[in-house]
């Protein structure tokens, strides 16, 4: 991969984001790409983004970078090139997918946004169809990375969309391991970070909007959250839209504007009231809703959607009438790409997702499951949903929120615990810069303690512990928030952390070992 001085500065007069060009007149080629100073090499473009600091320049130089792009002129030497830009997040995306010479017309591209269900959906969708593919389908999501088909292409993501050189980089590894098609989330956060700047997709969905993300590292207000979910809307050319989710009509008028009558797809339960009168052109009942059954049936409504034959019964792999939408879509998607009812049947029905309803049974201590459920919409569907399966028990709940972002997620929690549990173990997630204890005596606020026996257990394995020891045959268990993160972010370091997952089934083992 190479990428020269010329192609730099056409690509960014095209997009009017070069200011100037300083430093050396020779036409430098570049033979790598990089915005992190410990990963340099000779002939780097090193990019000065986020909270940069000059002393990474200087290191990078040291390194073997010969230019960089900055927003702010840094004066360096003057064999170097330097590359004056009015945004360097826009910069990075268009010349890092130039640099990996645009691997995203090689790949048949799938994109999910929504503030709850991405994860979910995007498995859905890749399991539905990576067989039709003969195993050619990549996946891009919150859990896991998959480039490839051998055990050591798929790997733990960092971010839930990544930054635009390792987006790029990515998609180009997977075209290089024989993917042709990719599954990925978007965030709300890679429109605001314009990771995903001048990147279209084949396919688009917009699955739901509630209140998330508004905090002092995320979306300074709601609107601008919602403004940056319609992007992918506004940047797919076939769009398909659960027609249940909140602000549907700001959602539909976007995709409306830019996509074509007979792209755009609307979905929802059978007999949905949906905030605008719409035609839908799906429609699904619940067949079956149980912990071990869960079967969906789907009618097509109009011209456009029985085109693609897709209605029937699907047996989907993963319980939860919540999970029901998310199979939906992934099925239209499908439909849409050209995959037959025939061949999603047995992807649907066999999907799992490392850390996400995992179930673990212990014959004292009633059923746990392991979520990565993080907010009030999708922890309420979550606990609600296992009430429902084991009504005559407790719900006891582990439960903690990062910090430095969402705080309103700890509200959230708050009127979720109130409304659906009966124990509530506040506990640590992710406290980044903050006192763990001051975000659980946030979300306690919100509990109703005439409702809700409230315990606070800092230290997360000991309350996971503590939840299993609380807990009788009868009893539901629900460890919330973190599934298989093998960290917990803390004062800006990672610090090692051995899955819920994992903490749970030792402690059911050791249990095991001392009847």
């Amino acid at each position: 991969m190479m990428l020269s001085t010329a192609e730099i500065i056409n690509l960014l007069q095209e997009h009017q984001l070069l200011q100037e060009v300083r430093g050396s007149e020779n036409q430098a080629t570049f033979a790598y790409v990089s915005y992190d100073s410990r990963d340099v090499q000779v002939d780097t473009l090193f990019f000065c983004k986020g909270n940069f600091k000059p002393a990474y320049l200087t290191t990078a130089i040291a390194a073997g970078a010969t230019g960089f792009v900055t927003e702010q002129p840094q004066g360096a030497d003057s064999q170097l090139t330097e590359f004056v830009v009015t945004d360097v997040q826009k910069a990075m995306a268009l010349l890092a997918a130039a640099f990996f010479a645009f691997p995203q017309n090689e790949l048949e591209l799938f994109a999910i946004t929504g503030t709850k269900g991405k994860t979910t959906t995007a498995y859905f969708l890749r399991e539905a169809i990576n067989a039709a593919t003969n195993g050619k389908t990549a996946l891009f999501s919150t859990v896991n990375t998959i480039l490839g088909p051998d055990p050591e292409d798929t790997f733990k993501s960092a971010l839930t969309t990544p930054e635009s050189l390792d987006l790029f980089k990515n998609m180009r590894t997977a075209v290089d391991r024989g993917m042709r098609f990719l599954v990925m989330e978007v965030s709300s956060q890679a429109y605001l970070k314009n990771r995903v700047y001048n990147l279209a997709f084949n396919y688009g969905s917009f699955l739901n909007i509630s209140p998330d993300h508004v905090g002092e590292n995320e979306h300074p207000t709601f609107a601008n959250y919602l403004h940056c979910k319609e992007q992918l809307v506004v940047n797919s050319h076939h769009v398909v839209i659960n027609a249940a989710t909140n602000h549907l009509q700001d959602v539909y008028f976007a995709a409306k504007a830019t996509t074509a009558p007979e792209n755009l797809y609307l979905y929802a339960r059978n007999g949905t009231q949906t905030e605008l009168p719409v035609q839908l052109d799906f429609t699904f009942d619940s067949e079956a809703d149980t912990l071990t059954d869960n079967e969906i049936y789907l009618r097509s409504l109009t011209k456009h959607a029985q085109a693609l034959h897709l209605d029937g019964k699907y047996q989907i792999g993963i319980p939860g009438d919540y999970n029901e939408t998310n199979a939906v879509d992934a099925i239209i998607n499908a439909g849409l790409a050209g995959f037959t009812r025939e061949q999603l049947l047995a992807g649907l029905a066999s999907t799992q997702i490392p850390g996400r309803m995992e179930r673990y049974v212990s014959a004292d201590h009633g059923t746990i499951y392991v979520d990565y459920a993080h907010n009030y919409a999708s922890t309420k569907a979550l606990l609600q949903f296992l009430k429902t399966q084991a009504p005559s028990g407790k719900t006891i709940a582990v439960v903690g929120s990062p910090g430095n972002k969402g705080i309103d997620r700890r509200e959230g929690f708050g009127k979720a615990l109130s409304e659906e549990a009966d124990v509530a173990i506040l506990t640590t997630d992710d406290p980044g810069f903050e006192d763990p204890l001051t975000i659980a005596k946030a979300i306690d606020q919100h509990i109703n303690h005439d409702r809700v026996q409230v315990y606070y257990e800092l230290d997360r394995k000991k309350a996971i512990q503590k939840a299993i020891q609380m807990g009788t045959p009868n009893d539901i268990i629900v460890v919330l928030g973190k599934g298989q993160d093998p960290y917990q972010k803390v004062n800006g370091v990672d610090l090692p952390y051995p899955t819920d997952s994992t903490i749970v089934q030792q402690l059911l083992d050791a249990d095991d070992g001392q009847d």
